[in-house]
Parts: structure tokens; C-alpha cells; sequence
């Protein structure tokens, strides 16, 4: 289940933090409750990812990204994610967890994602974000204009490009008979 309650708690939480540029880093705090773990009483790996959302909303609303949605009547999702897991968390653990913009291309807007227990990176995401509009996907370029960015993005880091090219050559759709 979605976590409706902790969504609304961490928007308000972070609601005077100073502004964020495209490629800032957000940080949260969070806590892994009874409900978020797996058979093996630790941090499911799905539930993962939507705990990876309590962390960028908040950055995006730090951009004034979700206000331009808002104003454009764009919406954003999630259209590929690389994840490492390194550690465990178990109930009751409080989690640190970084969450910054790495740059963009013609398409898509990545953001790196790490959750942190006790000092030690317990996993790492790579996102790779999709603002959609009426027309389909709307170029990042004209995403960053509108909230005051520069349309133009740094280099993306080697391990993101290389990444970004092993996507372009994934066969889709998947398993094809042939």
C-alpha cells in the first residue's frame, strides 16, 4: 500500500527548506515500520522504492518542479530505475536518505537516491524520471526552463551514461518470441 500518510508528513515537514536548484541534494529522514518488511523481517525490496518517493516529492517540490506541473498540467513518473542493496534495514531503523539531480538528456531527467542506516549506504537508486504532458513526454530542456533552470545539462557522470546507453540497446519489448 502506498504510504499516504507519510507523503503528506514528509511534504510538510520539509516545506521551509531554502529552495533547490536541479541538481541540489534533498535529504529526509524516515523510519522503516512492521509494515514495510518482507518475509525475512527486513525492508522489502518494492517497498523500497516507494519509500525512494517520500524522498523525491519533497525534492521536487523544493525546485518549484511541482508547481510548474501543476501550472503546465504535466505530471511526472518513474520510467526506469537501477537499484543496488547493500545492506539490510530492519524494523524500526532510521533511514538518512540523499536524494539530488544528476543532470538530463533529450528525453528524461536522472535522479540518484541513496538510503543510509547507522553511517553504512544500505542501497543506491538510479531514477530515470519522465515529465509527461498532453503530447506525451516534454523535453527536460523545456522542464528546466520553466522552473527557472538552465535548460542545458552538465555532463551526465560516466556510470549514468553508461547506463542511459545499455537502456538504448535493452530489447523492448521484452522476452519477444523470435
Amino acid at each position: 500500500m502506498y504510504p499516504f500518510l507519510r507523503l503528506p508528513w514528509q511534504t510538510w515537514r520539509h516545506r521551509g527548506d531554502p529552495p533547490l536548484g536541479p541538481l541540489g541534494e534533498h535529504a529526509s529522514r524516515h523510519v522503516c515500520w512492521p509494515w514495510d518488511l518482507d518475509f525475512w523481517m527486513e525492508l522489502n525490496n518494492g517497498r523500497t522504492l516507494t519509500i525512494l518517493d517520500l524522498g523525491r516529492v519533497p525534492m521536487a517540490n523544493r525546485m518549484g518542479l511541482t508547481r510548474a506541473l501543476a501550472r503546465r498540467g504535466w505530471s511526472m513518473t518513474v520510467a526506469g530505475a537501477s537499484v543496488r542493496y547493500r545492506r539490510r534495514v530492519r524494523a524500526f531503523d532510521r533511514i538518512e536518505m540523499r536524494s539530488r539531480g544528476v543532470g538530463w538528456d533529450a528525453r528524461f531527467i536522472y535522479v540518484e537516491q541513496a538510503m543510509w542506516v547507522r553511517g553504512e549506504c544500505t542501497s543506491h537508486a538510479l531514477m530515470r524520471m519522465a515529465v509527461a504532458g498532453p503530447g506525451g513526454i516534454v523535453p527536460p530542456a523545456e522542464v528546466m526552463g520553466e522552473i527557472g533552470a538552465d535548460p542545458d545539462s552538465p555532463p551526465l557522470p560516466d556510470w549514468v551514461a553508461a547506463w542511459v546507453a545499455a537502456e538504448a540497446v535493452r530489447p523492448w519489448p521484452p522476452m519477444a518470441a523470435g
